[in-house]
């Protein structure tokens, strides 16, 4: 019995040292499968960037072809997903192996990602495939002008499934995925309105010559893209830690997790692209290919919307044709002109329109420019540095505004001010303005006069013949003539200073005409600010106007109620306009009346 159990023991420790001694010195290529199994399972950036394209605008509304419309050159069922034994990948990547420079090798890290892209993400290789129509060609063209193997161009596919918007989670962008420094460091510049990392063609010339950078530091393809994903420091770090060797699959195990799957990927991809058919695999068609696209040269700013509504071209078309674009606007001038992707079939058009392009805007467009420069004036905000041996007193003299706006601007809770201090001594304003223009009179009259000029009596003689009946005359050279004073009724927190400014004349004029000695007002008081020499029919008529503000040519001025106004501070904010006035030509009998939004009239314009 004890020989039984011995022998037992005896046998579980040798298997235990076999199976460490069979994962801890076998091949590097395969042995950790185990853990690479582990890894496939994980949804990897690879297959992430795969899945971006299902909810890529450019295939909405199409699908795979059908047997019809491409030939089945294996005699296929729709749907049928082939198998093939180790043995066929093996000596079909040996074929592709001999024809490149790049070392094809088969092993259980590829045939994960083949069945990746041949299995599991059919549908979605298929849109890539598709996609390849467009971008390959181009590809090549500058792969070969650089003398680099074209099979490269699969390399695309591994960073971004060919998506041209694609964004990794640490920032990567574009079809070659390039950091935002490493961009720079190639000229692919990054602004609010446009990222050179999503240019097609600028960033397939930087991805090339970052490539060959890499090949003149490790003359090695594969080590090329691994320092591609991981980054030359990392690539470096782990040929160090592998004892110097230069050889992808014996430095793996030292590199990022991402990486060790990056280069398996790319030969899956090789295979699997050059082996579609075998696997069942057809192209979802796109809407173009790269021989239909053409470019022009953009002088101006130009909108998306323009272009679309203009050339009668879908936006998403103009949008996926050219996605270095962030915000659907080409930023152009005459000094730092842009690109523009179209169809050729659309060139034309935008070649004849081009001076009507720039100057174009949708009708939506011109009415809110027009609305927004009707109803908004706005003031932005003055500033006073405070400086050694002044006051608040002296500075609201010197601005013609009271120390309580000063203390009420700036959230002040004394007169103490420091030096150095950036005061606000004129605060941002936003009034909306909008006339009630009536039906006119059978007798033409003018057109109300500028915001200032209506809002004072100064110009109320101009404006005589709109408030006279239609058959009255000019008044005679020998019609009597009358002075008639002007007033102001003083509201809280005004000064002498303020209300001088206020009618373009001096303290001491207002102190002569109203028998002050000296610049003491009392909120409420009424002053005389001026004087209107006025015809007695004319004054006649302008009194009858005033009495009878709601007759049907009346035009007047209306103010938006805004969170917090008062009658008195919406007073404050027109000029010679007083809180009696906006009771009476609004029939408010309690100032709680007012509500946020509610529009009131604030004075008579004609």
């Amino acid at each position: 019995m004890k020989i039984l159990k011995f022998t037992g023991i005896l046998i579980w420790i040798c298997c235990f040292f076999s199976t460490s001694y069979t994962y801890g010195q076998g091949n590097p290529a395969t042995a950790d499968t185990s853990q690479s199994a582990f890894e496939f399972i994980k949804d990897d950036f690879i297959a992430a960037s795969l899945d971006s394209l299902a909810g890529l605008k450019y295939f909405e509304g199409f699908e795979c072809p059908t047997d019809e419309t491409l030939k089945n050159v294996f005699g296929f069922t729709p749907g049928f997903v082939p198998v093939y034994a180790d043995s066929v990948y093996y000596n079909r990547l040996r074929k592709l192996d001999a024809a490149s420079p790049i070392s094809l090798t088969y092993n259980q890290y590829v045939k994960d990602y083949i069945e990746l892209y041949a299995m599991r993400k059919r549908g979605l290789t298929e849109r890539v495939m598709g996609l390849a129509q467009i971008y390959f060609p181009m590809f090549e063209e500058h792969l070969d002008r650089f003398n680099m193997p074209l099979e490269l161009k699969y390399l695309a596919i591994v960073e971004s499934a060919l998506n041209p918007v694609a964004k990794s989670r640490v920032g990567a962008t574009g079809l070659w995925q390039f950091m935002y420094g490493t961009g720079k460091a190639y000229n692919l510049k990054v602004t609010s309105l446009v990222d050179d990392r999503r240019d097609p063609l600028k960033s397939t010339i930087a991805a090339c010559e970052h490539m060959n950078d890499l090949y003149r530091m490790y003359g090695d393809w594969l080590l090329v893209l691994a320092a591609y994903n991981s980054g030359a420091g990392n690539v470096n770090k782990a040929i160090r830690r592998s004892g110097g060797k230069m050889d992808f699959w014996q430095i793996r195990p030292f590199l990022p997790l991402e990486t060790r799957g990056y280069v398996p990927a790319f030969i899956a991809v090789n295979y699997v692209m050059s082996y579609a058919a075998e696997h069942n695999l057809r192209p979802v068609q796109p809407l173009f290919h790269h021989f239909e696209i053409d470019t022009v040269i953009v002088k101006d700013v130009l909108t998306f919307s323009q272009i679309s509504n203009m050339l009668n071209i879908p936006v998403e078309e103009i949008e996926f044709l050219n996605p270095a674009y962030k915000s659907r606007i080409i930023p152009a001038t005459r000094d730092n002109t842009y690109v523009l992707r179209l169809q050729k079939k659309n060139i034309a058009g935008f070649v004849n329109n081009e001076a009507q392009l720039y100057a174009y805007r949708s009708q939506a467009e011109i009415e809110k420019e027009q609305v927004l420069a009707m109803m908004k004036t706005v003031t932005q905000a003055e500033y006073h540095k405070v400086k050694k041996g002044e006051s608040l007193g002296l500075i609201a003299r010197k601005y013609q505004c009271s120390v309580n706006d000063l203390k009420k601007w700036n959230k002040l809770r004394s007169t103490n001010i420091q030096i150095g201090q950036r005061l606000i001594v004129r605060p941002e304003s936003v009034q909306q303005v909008e006339y009630a223009q009536a039906k006119p009179k059978p007798a033409p009259a003018p057109k109300p006069t500028t915001q200032a000029e209506a809002a004072t009596e100064k110009n109320i003689s101009e404006n005589l013949a709109a408030v006279a009946p239609a058959d009255s005359a000019k008044p005679e050279a020998s019609t009597p003539v009358r002075k008639e004073n002007k007033y102001h009724r003083v509201a809280r927190g005004e000064t002498l200073g303020r209300i001088a400014g206020q009618y373009n004349t001096s303290i001491a004029e207002l102190q002569r005409l109203n028998n002050l000695k000296g610049s003491n007002i009392q909120a409420g008081a009424r002053l005389i600010v001026g004087t209107t020499e006025l015809t007695e029919s004319a004054g006649q008529a302008v009194a009858d106007n005033y009495q009878k503000p709601k007759e049907k040519n009346t035009v007047f001025k209306y103010y938006t109620v805004q969170q917090g106004d008062t009658l008195w501070k919406i007073a404050n904010q027109h000029e010679g306009v007083t809180v009696e006035d906006i009771k009476r030509l609004n029939n408010i009998t309690n100032e709680k009346q007012l509500k946020p939004g509610q529009k009131i009239k604030v004075t008579v314009v004609s």
